[in-house]
């Protein structure tokens, strides 16, 4: 069972290791742990529902509380303090294309805002819900998850777009396929949010990000049904596909998705490095990228960041005979940890890994083998759970992420931790920071920090006060070095901000606008997200903003 107010299975657990606590409580001080709200209070302040009774739409509190929320800070906070967000009164559950149709075309005849709920891992305030004089229905399309078809020849398959991670490469597996799209999010996270939130997967340097993934697909909008072939190449003028890339929902429901497949590979592994600083590790995997190594990941951890991973190993005696084995190898207090992957059929995945060792020693790298490849492969997916047992400890977590060309990644970085730092400092909190590039490319890298602090008491007010000033501050460094506001989580509310800069102003974000109102002219399709266009009605939201 999915927890109702944290990440996760009910049935899986990530403790943080009890002899990584000493060291977190030097870097940041001592956790406050705080009392959490009851399912039973948050059911209660549900209000009753402005939509009619249909057959197809529940209003139950439950059901609506379920997907009232993601998985942001702020939604987290309001979880944990019992604070309500508006709610949208009612979900429905389409099975298919052709009930998503009928049921827009229900909200489009009646004015109701339609918000479109695929796994709930939004980060970024995709699923917030208006306070407005109009109803909101969610579309949950959790049981559009089924294969539809699959072309083994051209290597395409057609999913129903609310198929979460693990039962895309299941149901492709069987069939001696798989997609290779992992964002930390795939427990739960599906193909269409993927698409129409630009995401990326942690093997992306093989597999690439969902927008080399994405075919074709059939769009659902306000005034009718795109269906997008799936051709291979076209010059025939701009790409319909790039309208429904990172649309979040304002234009209609992405309710089928044409994704291409690659066959199984015959051999995976995942290898570590250790580097004596920055520059050198950053030298090594940027001649990685460049020289277009045939990897299938590469990910560099700055010496905060190794040095809390290895802490949080949670085997301090293993820890300590790996850290004198690689002083002795030059690598010391200021070591930074770069993790990669070969996957393919053997000869070529030693012949990646030959290449990728040879330009990583030649920058300084101590190559240590498998065993911490492993351990990473083993738990990538379980990061997020340990957001949980934080903050039961009395800890709060958070990350913010962009991609900058090469020469503003290091000053991006220092950017983004000073501006945390300076951001608690005025709290007189201190802050655990610590950043790692995820996602590396010829031109640049994506760089993405993570910041754990101790949960402030009381409550609600001033936790939601610090995690705004420390979004707001490090938004801002990220805008003074060009970075994107998202590199694979989306824009939302949360990072509309500096998205003007990004897009080219008014005449760019005018562009967007205007391709909004030709699909939904009503404007009932996820207002608010992605740009703020203005309300035609009297729109207003219940979570503070976060700028």
């Amino acid at each position: 069972m999915r927890r109702w107010n944290g990440w996760g299975d009910t049935a899986v657990h990530k403790d943080f290791p009890a002899a990584a606590l000493p060291w977190l409580q030097a870097r940041v001080g001592l956790g406050h742990p705080s009392s959490d709200a009851t399912l039973e209070s948050m059911l209660s302040q549900v209000s009753a529902s402005r939509l009619p009774a249909h057959e197809w739409i529940r209003s139950d509190a439950s059901t609506r509380l379920a997907v009232a929320m993601g998985e942001s800070y702020r939604d987290w906070l309001c979880k944990r303090s019992g604070v309500l967000p508006a709610v949208p009164d009612g979900v429905a559950f389409p099975e298919d294309s052709t009930q998503v149709r009928e049921l827009l075309d229900l909200a489009q005849q009646h004015r109701w805002i339609v918000i479109p709920y695929g796994g709930g891992t939004s980060v970024a305030g995709h699923l917030d819900t208006p306070i407005t004089g109009r109803p909101v229905l969610s579309l949950n399309l959790g049981r559009m998850s089924r294969l539809l078809h699959l072309d083994a020849t051209s290597r395409l398959a057609r999913f129903g777009a609310g198929a979460p991670g693990p039962q895309v490469e299941a149901q492709l597996r069987a069939q001696g396929f798989m997609l290779g799209h992992f964002p930390q999010s795939y427990e739960y996270s599906t193909v269409g949010g993927w698409v129409v939130t630009r995401s990326s997967g942690q093997q992306s340097l093989r597999y690439g990000r969902i927008e080399q993934m994405f075919a074709g697909g059939r769009l659902e909008t306000p005034i009718g049904t795109l269906e997008i072939p799936t051709i291979p190449a076209t010059g025939a003028g701009p790409d319909l596909r790039d309208v429904v890339l990172g649309s979040e929902g304002r234009i209609g429901v992405l309710t089928e998705v044409e994704l291409r497949v690659h066959a199984l590979p015959e051999h995976e592994s995942f290898h570590a490095s250790f580097f004596p600083g920055w520059d050198e590790a950053e030298a090594a995997v940027r001649e990685v990228a460049q020289s277009r190594v045939p990897l299938s990941m590469l990910r560099l951890f700055n010496a905060s960041e190794t040095q809390g991973y290895l802490q949080m190993a949670g085997k301090p005696g293993a820890v300590k005979w790996l850290e004198r084995t690689l002083g002795w190898r030059g690598c010391g207090d200021g070591k930074c940890w770069v993790t990669f992957g070969v996957t393919g059929d053997r000869r070529a995945a030693a012949s990646s890994l030959a290449q990728a060792r040879r330009i990583l020693a030649r920058h300084g790298g101590a190559y240590t083998g498998t065993l911490l490849g492993r351990k990473w492969a083993e738990s990538r997916f379980l990061g997020p759970y340990l957001r949980n047992s934080l903050w039961d400890l009395g800890y709060s977590v958070d990350t913010v992420e962009t991609a900058v060309d090469w020469p503003q990644v290091k000053p991006m970085m220092q950017a983004m931790e000073a501006a945390a730092h300076e951001a608690f400092a005025e709290f007189g909190t201190r802050v655990q920071a610590g950043t790692h590039l995820s996602h590396v490319y010829g031109q640049g890298s994506s760089v993405y920090s993570t910041f754990i602090w101790p949960t402030a008491a009381g409550g609600f007010e001033p936790n939601l006060e610090r995690w705004r000033r420390c979004k707001s501050r490090v938004a801002a460094a990220i805008a003074a070095l060009g970075g994107t506001v998202s590199h694979q989580h989306g824009v939302g509310r949360d990072h509309m901000t500096h998205l003007h800069q990004e897009k080219g102003g008014a005449l760019g974000l005018g562009a967007l606008a205007a391709l909004c109102r030709h699909f939904d002219p009503q404007r009932i399709m996820n207002p608010g997200k992605l740009l703020d266009d203005g309300p035609p009605g009297a729109e207003r939201w219940s979570h503070p903003t976060s700028t």
